[in-house]
């Protein structure tokens, strides 16, 4: 449950980095072109996938718990968004790798 929060708070992010002005952005995906398009409902998109991570993480923990892990993850999500994004190491592979080994890690320990 916690790695599907992760996806979600990451593709909140970054639908949300990319209605950014100031941002350097590529266009190599499709859905990338499409936010480019379309500002205001990718950031409708973002915000509602944020409210959606958030709810997972209150459901997985407390109030308490879940908000503070949430802002954790927002913060470290959204600064390596921030750094590697220009450097354009955040692709579709990486992330599904990534993703992949913490899930079986979160499957393996619980």
């Amino acid at each position: 449950m916690i790695t599907i929060a992760s996806i979600i708070v990451f593709l909140a992010f970054y639908t949300l980095y990319y209605t950014s002005k100031r941002a350097v952005l590529s266009y190599d995906l499709g859905f990338e072109k499409w936010m480019k398009d379309n500002p205001k409902q990718t950031k409708r998109a973002g915000l509602a996938l944020l409210l959606i991570a958030y709810a997972f993480w209150l459901y997985t923990k407390s109030l308490g718990c879940g908000t503070l892990m949430f802002f954790i993850q927002l913060m470290t999500i959204g600064s390596l968004i921030v750094i590697l994004a220009p450097l354009k190491k955040v692709n579709h592979k990486v992330v599904y790798v990534l993703f992949l080994i913490a899930a079986l890690i979160e499957l393996y320990y619980n």
